[in-house]
């Protein structure tokens, strides 16, 4: 048993790989921003060790430079995580069952690229897996945020803010594969998503209507799909009824 673990964690590492790559651009951006901001380097480096979360630590920074207090910064960065609730539900939903222990392990490396490579592996997803592609990555994006830390006298401004789009640039290539075999429901996700989205920023901040607006796309699509699936079980009913009536006479 030991010995699948250790296989499935090498695959999973081995996958990792390249979300480490993405990484390293991305969490040297944060080091340099942290040193600039005030941070000492423990306390970036301890940053992304117990946060691991680039969206909510680079929002984090410009919060602390702006002087904001404790409370607003930890429920600021809570709302912009929220997402990550979704996508532990849907690996659980995938993942083979396992112990609280080590899905606690994994659940903390979800990040949005980890859970992209992961989802992408069909049922039931190994837990070492998991584990080995979060390992990696999580390796990454602490160990060059104390790298950014300490380069932020050599590299000019303009470097360091073009290396901020490299996170989205990764995410979207690793979602190309998913959109290709499922590109009919992305869409739709995607633009139900886009409409609630647009109503509820009417009258919410934007960390609640992104996350009202896809919890709500997900249960619509997941209503239609079930509804849409009882009529077809119907009327496949209703046709083999009619079928053996037919034989019958």
């Amino acid at each position: 048993m030991k010995e699948n673990n250790t296989v499935f964690f090498k695959k999973g590492a081995a996958d990792g790989i390249a979300i480490a790559v993405g990484y390293m651009p991305v969490a040297i951006t944060f080091g340099l921003i942290a040193g600039a901001t005030g941070l000492s380097v423990v306390e970036a480096v301890l940053m992304s060790m117990i946060v691991f979360a680039g969206a909510a630590q680079y929002m984090a920074l410009s919060m602390i430079a702006l002087g904001s207090g404790a409370l607003e910064i930890v429920l600021a960065t809570f709302i912009v995580n929220l997402r990550h609730l979704l996508m532990s539900a849907s690996i659980h939903e995938k993942a083979e069952k396992g112990s609280k222990g080590v899905r606690s392990v994994y659940a903390f490396g979800m990040t949005d690229e980890v859970f992209a490579v992961a989802s992408a592996k069909p049922a039931p997803i190994r837990s070492f897996y998991i584990i080995g592609v979060g390992a990696v990555a999580y390796g990454s994006w602490v160990g060059f945020t104390g790298v950014g830390f300490y380069m932020g006298s050599f590299l000019p401004l303009i470097l360091q803010e073009s290396m901020a789009i490299a996170l989205y640039a990764l995410f979207i290539a690793l979602l190309v594969p998913s959109i290709k075999k499922d590109g009919k429901m992305v869409i739709i996700l995607a633009g139900m998503g886009g409409l609630f989205h647009s109503l509820f920023a009417l009258f919410l901040s934007t960390g609640w209507s992104i996350m009202f607006a896809t919890i709500l796309a997900v249960m619509l699509y997941e209503g239609m799909e079930r509804l849409l699936g009882v009529k077809g079980e119907l009327k496949e009913n209703e046709n083999r009824e009619e079928e053996e009536k037919a034989s019958c006479q």
